[in-house]
């Protein structure tokens, strides 16, 4: 199904300069992760921290943002300059856990405004969707990144929610809706996910 990774390639190739620079500095792949990881952490503390209000909601685009733009920055490290390793690869799956944890979840301490049970059911079913997507490696096929409510689309839409209500747009049984069709298009990720890894796996080993 369509999914806003679709457009990575493209956004790979912005970045590819700034990745060339990193490299020549002296920047490694795993520190990168560890500031995307960071990033999160920070943005969603102040929210923690200041439930009542809404301005801190206008960090979250930039923070996804910048977490999306880091993510493709340690990988294109990885990949394009000799930076793989296995902490490498487990820090990447873990942050990504909990950074989506870090931004995501402090919005159930906005009860006026954002449904806690739905922003916890995202939360606890993208943490599902991400371990659907790496089961794929052992049953033998490749990790995968099936939508429609993989880690972009998702920073997609609480990234568009964060700067409209950060703004002062008004909340009520709209946003409830919109969240927890966030959940229902997460839950099918998950689903999709493991068909895709049980189809390729099968197909793997009819060749």
């Amino acid at each position: 199904m369509p999914s806003v990774y679709d457009l990575k390639p493209k956004f790979q190739a912005l970045l590819r300069p700034g990745v060339r620079a990193l490299a020549r500095a002296g920047v490694t792949a795993n520190q990168v992760t560890v500031a995307a990881m960071v990033l999160s952490l920070a943005a969603g503390a102040v929210v923690v921290a200041l439930p009542d209000r809404r301005w801190p909601l206008l960090l979250l685009p930039l923070a996804l943002l910048l977490r999306m733009a880091l993510n493709a920055v340690d990988g294109m490290l990885a990949r394009e300059h000799g930076q793989t390793s296995r902490l490498g690869a487990l820090l990447n799956e873990l942050g990504d856990a909990v950074s989506d944890a870090a931004l995501y979840l402090p919005l159930a301490r906005m009860p006026w405004l954002f449904p806690p049970a739905a922003v916890v059911a995202v939360v606890l079913l993208a943490a599902l969707s991400e371990m659907a997507g790496v089961l794929g490696q052992t049953i033998g096929a490749s990790r995968r990144y099936d939508g429609p409510g993989g880690k972009s689309d998702r920073a997609l839409v609480f990234g568009a929610l964060g700067l409209a209500l950060g703004l002062g747009a008004p909340g009520g049984l709209w946003l409830e809706i919109l969240v927890w069709l966030v959940a229902a298009a997460v839950a099918l990720t998950v689903v999709n996910r493991c068909r895709a890894a049980l189809a390729e796996a099968g197909s793997r080993r009819e060749a």
